[in-house]
């Protein structure tokens, strides 16, 4: 069989300087090309084994299981760590982690667990966008701490996270609780003044999405229900109270489909979003059919789970179109990857998305665009293209190429959006629907104009991938965004006009500079979470700092666990009550992994 013609030192270079927070199944996909790919998915193998996408579909225990028989015992050169890292680069999980990351193993157990009362009756972060227009912003009632007290926060409490190797969510408060899962799978309820645990939930793979919480009809004594999805395309909802699982529903079959964005929760609804490993999947394996998966939302009925209606941005299926040089199959149409919260227009009956790019070609109009869907049915009402022609695979734009690849000519920018649509009415009564992109450009569409582009706007010198990742966040004048470049800057959404940028100095923290995690924002201030492992709060009137906090490091927690606090590159801090809550440890673009959730109040 063909293979790659590069190194393995080169292969473990490329996989690592592309992007920091592969490292956990960087040693996975370059064990399975050097031990597996000869077999699984090659055409011209002398014995025919399942296919990478048959081995997807597998649990990391039961790949693992398979690994310990004939033929793979017979393999030199292989080791149990090698074996595992496999397991977990397919599998999306540890083996066996769940043996150690239960709560009932730890020693600060809440002494009650009270029913929860009126959710309303107590500060709420409630999502990822904190409400259904995914602004990010806390208004000054339920933050609790006003601009002029963050220069005086401080940190009040950890909890460490067991097996964590990065926190892959953000916290969700409600109810005096926080809820918050991690790359392991786990699921925990916690006690949001003292950090006490009330519960915890093992998930199929890791949890990435924020967690939304609401009523429940119908589920016995559940009152409330927790609703999240995790790296294999489950969606969930378990009983606040108790943690105990309600319902569980795959929403996409492909191998490789996965959730990344929280699913919204709006009038007995849960519109789940649905992304891929895809694009990373076909651009590093030898064997890998490029490309099959098509991003989609997903209506379900909150209380059952039940399927209501399901919407694929690239509406073509794919089909064969060429073999690769491998003789493995390809396919297309593909791409238009959902990685964000949706956001809900009331007024429009409409729910609002920003997809990603396609694969290969041919690429649908849909893709790197803003789309409007009906709520009731999932029809497309409208949508804008901001770029068009972007095909991209992961490693295919340096000196090594996949056989996935395009030509370099054809290799598209990789301008997706990954960071959700934020809607906000404005002073004048005018509605604005305000989107970043990857490339640094800050999009305004009318929502009341089929998504007309009233203005965009160029938050760097130089549009380049990834500057715009994770999300914005907006107050009733200006919307907040960090960039890649280490910088946090302001726009008005009436015109698109830049207020201020801040840089932050490289020097100023522990670790590389690029702030691609999503801003928070209170009346009077912005907080973002860097590479660097810095957390910080700006003024939002002029972008001069208030406040920053140096995350890496050793934590004592009060559940015991050894923690140490890391990056912040995805998820945002969340604010209520007076508290900021930070989920501390997760490596996008590079930086330090961490295990820590921090809770900081103002002394």
């Amino acid at each position: 069989m063909k293979r790659f013609a590069w190194t393995l030192a080169a292969l473990i270079a490329l996989l690592c300087s592309a992007d920091m927070s592969r490292a956990q199944t960087t040693k996975g996909a370059v064990a399975f090309e050097e031990h597996c790919a000869s077999c699984h998915g090659n055409p011209t193998s002398a014995k025919p084994a399942p296919d990478i996408l048959a081995l997807w579909k597998l649990t990391a225990e039961e790949l693992y299981a398979a690994m310990g028989k004939a033929p793979h015992t017979t393999l030199t050169g292989t080791s149990d760590a090698d074996w595992r890292e496999v397991a977990f680069y397919l599998g999306r999980r540890r083996v066996d982690i769940a043996k150690i990351t239960d709560a009932k193993l730890m020693p600060n157990q809440c002494p009650a667990n009270s029913p929860l009362g009126d959710l309303a009756a107590k500060p709420e972060w409630n999502g990822w966008g904190n409400d259904v227009s995914n602004a990010r912003f806390q208004p000054a009632k339920a933050a609790g701490l006003s601009a002029d007290q963050v220069p005086n926060l401080k940190l009040k409490w950890a909890f460490g996270f067991p097996g964590a190797e990065e926190v892959y969510g953000q916290p969700t408060v409600a109810g005096g609780r926080v809820f918050l899962g991690v790359d392991t799978g786990a699921v925990y309820s916690l006690d949001a003044e003292t950090g006490c645990v009330y519960w915890s939930y093992q998930a199929d793979a890791g949890v990435r999405t924020a967690i939304s919480i609401g009523p429940v009809k119908g589920k016995g004594a559940a009152k409330y229900g927790v609703y999240f999805g995790d790296i294999r395309a489950n969606v969930y909802m378990l009983d606040a109270q108790t943690g105990k699982e309600t319902w569980k529903v795959k929403v996409e079959d492909h191998p490789v489909a996965k959730i990344t964005g929280a699913p919204m929760l709006y009038e007995d609804r849960l519109y789940v979003p649905v992304s891929s490993q895809e694009e990373r999947s076909a651009g590093w394996s030898t064997v890998y059919p490029c490309c099959t998966f098509r991003g989609s939302v997903v209506a379900l009925d909150a209380n059952s789970g039940k399927t209501i209606w399901k919407t694929y941005p690239v509406q073509d299926a794919p089909k064969p179109t060429q073999k690769n040089p491998n003789g493995v199959q390809q396919y297309g149409p593909n791409g238009g990857a959902v990685w964000s919260t949706p956001t809900i227009d009331a007024k429009n009956h409409a729910l609002y998305i920003g997809t990603g790019d396609a694969y290969t070609k041919p690429v649908s109009k849909n893709t790197d665009a803003i789309m409007a869907l009906d709520l009731k049915t999932g029809k497309v009402i409208w949508s804008v293209q901001d770029t068009e022609e972007d095909a991209w695979l992961s490693g295919c734009g340096g000196e090594i190429k996949s056989d996935n690849c395009l030509p370099p000519s054809e290799i598209g920018p990789d301008y997706d959006f990954g960071a959700s649509p934020i809607l906000k009415t404005l002073p004048n009564g005018h509605r604005m629907l305000v989107a970043g992109q990857k490339s640094g450009m800050v999009w305004g569409h009318d929502p009341d104009r089929d998504g007309t582009v009233v203005w965009k706007a160029q938050l760097v010198k130089k549009l380049a991938l990834g500057m715009i990742t994770f999300g914005g966040a907006a107050d009733d004048q200006n919307a907040y965004f960090g960039l890649r470049t280490g910088a946090i800057a302001a726009v008005r959404m009436d015109t698109g006009e830049q207020k201020w940028s801040t840089p932050i100095p490289p020097t100023s923290g522990p670790g590389p500079k690029g702030e691609t995690a999503a801003v928070t924002a209170i009346p009077g201030a912005v907080f973002v979470g860097g590479w660097d492992g810095m957390l910080r709060a700006f003024s939002s009137d002029d972008g001069h700092l208030l406040w920053e906090y140096n995350m890496v490091h050793d934590y004592d927690t009060v559940n015991k666990v050894p923690a140490k606090g890391g990056s912040m590159a995805a998820p945002g801090p969340t604010v209520a009550g007076g508290k900021v809550y930070v989920g501390s440890g997760y490596v996008f673009g590079a930086g330090t992994p961490g295990n820590a959730l921090l809770v900081f109040a103002a002394q």
